[in-house]
């Protein structure tokens, strides 16, 4: 997975371009300084960097961070993104200094956490959160195999897509695509409010921590 998105880095971008994609960007790109407005945010997975500037129009204090230093070098330039601290960290590690956060993002990330990883992932994630936190989670819904195919599932009922990138690397790249049922269970005992939403493209998921 580093090697894909080090790779696909510099023109990581282009997968937001799609014209069939621009209702659903646009309606988040809109919802998303709403629902962080004067907030302090922990932003997991920001890649490029491509969701950042938004959540930073409102936010009282916003610490992006990915797990891959190519797409993380290229989100610092990002205009809009000026008061932002960006920190290269794993997900599911999370230092100890991330602590006390009142919101969580991620952005195209939570599809490819395994499935026997999510609950783990979850607990470490809130575990850097204050009661009450908001969290929101936004990706890709099936639609987007229409372009990526499952190639393969393993026993862990995980689904694997291959994508070759344009030095002409093909790789397996996990890609899972959870139901409301699955989150709905995930969170039970550790969310209020939950809110399920399905786009055209995307799916979003919005909770409240216990």
């Amino acid at each position: 997975m580093h090697a894909y998105y080090a790779s696909r880095a510099p023109y990581y971008d282009a997968v937001y371009a799609k014209p069939e994609r621009a209702a659903d960007i646009a309606w988040l790109q809109q919802r998303l300084p709403e629902v962080f407005a004067g907030r302090e945010v922990l932003e997991l997975a920001c890649g490029t960097g491509f969701w950042t500037p938004w959540i930073a129009r409102s936010a009282r204090r916003l610490v992006a961070t990915d797990g891959t230093a190519e797409p993380l070098s290229l989100a610092r330039t990002r205009p809009g993104c000026e008061t932002v601290h960006f920190q290269q960290a794993d997900a599911y590690a999370l230092p100890a200094e991330l602590q006390g956060f009142d919101a969580a993002f991620a952005g195209l990330w939570f599809s490819h956490v395994p499935r026997e990883r999510q609950a783990g992932f979850l607990a470490g994630l809130h575990a850097c959160l204050q009661p009450g936190a908001c969290v929101v989670m936004i990706d890709n819904n099936e639609v987007q195999l229409r372009d990526f195919p499952i190639a393969e599932t393993d026993a862990q009922g995980n689904t694997w897509q291959h994508r070759a990138t344009r030095d002409g690397v093909t790789h397996r790249v996990l890609k899972n695509f959870p139901s409301e049922a699955e989150w709905r269970a995930l969170l039970a005992g550790r969310a209020t409010d939950i809110e399920w939403r399905m786009l055209e493209n995307f799916w979003w998921v919005s909770y409240r921590l216990s």
